[in-house]
Order: C-alpha cells, then sequence, then structure tokens
C-alpha cells in the first residue's frame, strides 16, 4: 500500500461526497423554506439555504468510516493505530457530532446566544472528561511546558474548543471565507501532524480538508449555499480538537504553539471584536460589523478581493507553521507566503473600489 494512501482516501472520499451530496442539501432547504434571509448586517441580498454543513460533516464523518471500515485506522506506512489513537479519532467524531447537532439546532430553531453557549460548554466538558481531548500543557515563554492541574486543564480546554468553535463561526459572514480559512488550516495541520508522526490528528485534518475543499465548489462567491452554523460549529471544534490530539499533546514547546499559530487568523479576528465591543460597552455576543472581512470591505475591497486576501493571510500563518514545526524547506515555503501576501494585498489595495 502506497505511503498516505489512507490519507489520501479520506481526502477524496470526503471531497466526492460533498461534491455530490451539496446540490440534494441545497434542493431540500429550497423546498423546505429553510433560508437564511437577508438584513442590514448581512451581505447576501437573497435568501440563501444554510444546510451546507450536512454535507461537510457528512462528507468527513463518512471518508474517516469508510478508512475504519477497510481494516481500522491507518497511519502513514500502513500499520493500524494503537487503541489510544483510534480513541482519539472516535473522540474527535462523536464531539464534532453533537458540536454540529447544536449548530444545527441553531440553523433550525434559532437558538439564543446563552443557550449555544451553554451547549458548547457542556458538550466540550464531556469530550474533556473522557479524557482524549485534554490540553494538559502550556508553553512557557524562553522555557519548558508548564503541567496543568485538572481545574486549570478543564478552563483551558473548554476556553481553547468553544473559544475555536466561535472563531470560525464569527468569521463565516462572506461568501467562501470560513470554508476555504478551514480548509486551508486543516491542510496545515494535515502536514504538519504527519511530520510530527500524529497520525490519528492527521486523518481527520485530511477528511476536513476534503471536506471543507470540494464544499467550496458551491460556497465560492457567488454562493450557491451556505454551510450555516452546523457547519461552522463542526469545522471550528473538529479543527480545535485536531489541534490538541495532533499537536499540543506533543513533547515540544514549539508544537504546543503550533494549532494557535495555524488557526492565527480567525482567533485574533475574534479576540479583537471581543475587546472592541467590551471597549464601546456592548455585550461580546452582539452582532455588528467589527469584523475583520467587514473593515476590508469597507475599505473599498470587493467581496472576492477580501475572501482572497484573508485565504493568502491564512496560509501566511500556516508557513510560519511549518517554519516553527521545523518542516524541510519550511523556511522557503514561508518566505514565498510571504511574498504572496504582499502581492495579494497590493493588488487588492489597488483594485479596490471608490
Amino acid at each position: 500500500m502506497p505511503q498516505y494512501f489512507f490519507h489520501l482516501l479520506a481526502f477524496f472520499v470526503a471531497c466526492a461526497i460533498v461534491l455530490i451530496t451539496t446540490p440534494i442539501v441545497r434542493k431540500f432547504g429550497l423546498e423546505s423554506g429553510l433560508v437564511d434571509n437577508p438584513n442590514a448586517r448581512k451581505v447576501h441580498d437573497r435568501p440563501m439555504v444554510r444546510l451546507g454543513g450536512v454535507s461537510i460533516f457528512i462528507g468527513s464523518t463518512v471518508a474517516l468510516l469508510t478508512v475504519w471500515r477497510l481494516g481500522g485506522f491507518i497511519d502513514a506506512q500502513g500499520n493500524v493505530l494503537n487503541p489510544q489513537a483510534e480513541y482519539e479519532i472516535w473522540g474527535v467524531i462523536v464531539g464534532g457530532l453533537l458540536f454540529f447537532c447544536i449548530g444545527l439546532a441553531d440553523d433550525l430553531f434559532n437558538l439564543s446566544a446563552i443557550v449555544r453557549l451553554l451547549l458548547q460548554v457542556t458538550v466540550a466538558s464531556a469530550v474533556w472528561s473522557i479524557g482524549n481531548v485534554q490540553v494538559n500543557v502550556l508553553s512557557v515563554p524562553f522555557g519548558d511546558m508548564l503541567e496543568l492541574s485538572e481545574p486549570v486543564s478543564w478552563l483551558v480546554t473548554i476556553l481553547w474548543l468553544v473559544g475555536m468553535t466561535n472563531a470560525i463561526n464569527w468569521i463565516d459572514g462572506l461568501d467562501g471565507l470560513a470554508a476555504g480559512v478551514s480548509g486551508i488550516a486543516a491542510t496545515i495541520m494535515l502536514f504538519v501532524s504527519l511530520f510530527a508522526d500524529r497520525p490519528a490528528a492527521a486523518l481527520i485534518a485530511a477528511a476536513l480538508a476534503g471536506g471543507t475543499l470540494g464544499f467550496l465548489r458551491y460556497n465560492f462567491n457567488p454562493a450557491q449555499i451556505f454551510m450555516g452554523d452546523g457547519g461552522s460549529y463542526y469545522l471550528g471544534f473538529t479543527l480545535a480538537a485536531v489541534g490538541i490530539v495532533g499537536l499540543i499533546k506533543s513533547s515540544t514547546v514549539t508544537a504546543v504553539l503550533l494549532p494557535y499559530v495555524i488557526l492565527a487568523v480567525p482567533l485574533v479576528d475574534m479576540s479583537a471584536v471581543i475587546f472592541d465591543r467590551l471597549r464601546s460597552g456592548k455585550s461580546p455576543f452582539t452582532a455588528d460589523k467589527r469584523h475583520l472581512h467587514h473593515r476590508l470591505l469597507d475599505a473599498g475591497f470587493s467581496h472576492r478581493s477580501t475572501v482572497l486576501f484573508i485565504y493568502v493571510l491564512t496560509l501566511w500563518a500556516g508557513s510560519l507553521a511549518l517554519v516553527f514545526a521545523r518542516v524541510p524547506s519550511g523556511v522557503f515555503y514561508a518566505g514565498a507566503a510571504t511574498v504572496l501576501l504582499g502581492y495579494t494585498g497590493f493588488l487588492c489595495w489597488r483594485r479596490r473600489e471608490g
């Protein structure tokens, strides 16, 4: 069996299923009237089906189950994973299912912010209590890693899982933005996890990358369907969980930092928005137009230019992670990504409207 066969299989199965099922989900949504109507805060100007997360979830999950049915979860060399690594995959799958259900319930029934938050904390706490998705260490700048006590481990894990879930949800404001950013981050995590010999995380990342990039066929501007909260919650939780089982659990200080670098764009965007809202005396859950994509649109960037610039920004952050992980030629990739970021930013600025 060729090296990385099962990772490639997970990627392409997820991509194919999403490509096939998304039009079916869209048709169902239109016929059922399950659409997202435009308003003053939203960019789209016509009702849009917001159930695309169903396709992403089905595609990614079926891809992993396909690999499992072919002989169990396999590492890059074709060896069956040890029970602990397989246990981690099942923990992420079940947690992803529950977060997807929370988001889908919000898409269908418009849950309040406090109900959504309580459900997210409850599920994240259950995932932590099982023991396979836990942040047990934190890196100390210019020092060793700090072992966390159980209460602190719980708090940090909840903040990471719930925070990342909402960070992806909050950037889902333009056609293709959340799917593209998540797909790029998942692809970087795939490569870094393989390099760090974390095959369980790499399999999940491969399936997630295939599902999100396949979804862009229907979600890139002009979008035919939105992923909805079901999709963004699933992507956010799964990316955060992959970061834990694939990198944060590693034994090196630099590896512990990698998920935060790879996911820096949505994390920094969410943190800046929360700080700005609190500074203005508003609730951090109040919806507004303070996000990076809103500011770029206000600066005159077109819809597509804004999305492409944030894609490249995410890719640049991921390239820095390759350097920190000491991936061969990582410095070259980071240099190339820096040049691409500068060139893209220059073009987008020159072509801005107004």
